[in-house]
């Protein structure tokens, strides 16, 4: 997977700044879009004529929380959007959530890493 540009969908502004310096990290090419909640997020994607390659999501946020942007974004045509959780839950219930969701291909524990980036751009 060619990663050109990453929608990170946090409410914690340190999380949105920490994910965004190991994207630099990994290849300062890479475009950064921010969200602050899944509503945020769907009204940027929705804006969009070109979709990020991959939007990493947190799962607890106000307004609209991960579970919910998923809900809505899955009805939704055309999305071809590679979607990674990025979050702090640990729970197996969480990740079996997000597993039944199709457009979720990783879960992953915060702090973002390189090596996370590593192993979604082999997908």
């Amino acid at each position: 997977m060619d990663i050109r540009s990453i929608m990170i969908v946090d409410d914690s502004e340190p999380d949105q700044f920490l994910a965004e310096s190991v994207i630099q990290k990994f290849d300062p090419s890479v475009k950064i879009l921010q969200a602050y909640d899944g509503q945020e997020a769907l009204e940027k994607l929705d804006a969009m004529e070109i979709q990020p390659s991959l939007i990493l999501l947190d799962i607890n946020m106000p307004r609209m929380n991960g579970f919910e942007f998923l809900e809505e974004y899955n009805k939704r045509e055309g999305r071809a959007v590679v979607i990674a959780m990025l979050t702090s839950s640990d729970q197996n219930q969480d990740k079996l959530k997000a597993a039944n969701f199709g457009c979720v291909q990783e879960y992953f524990i915060k702090p973002l890493q390189v090596k996370y980036l590593e192993d979604i751009s082999k997908i």
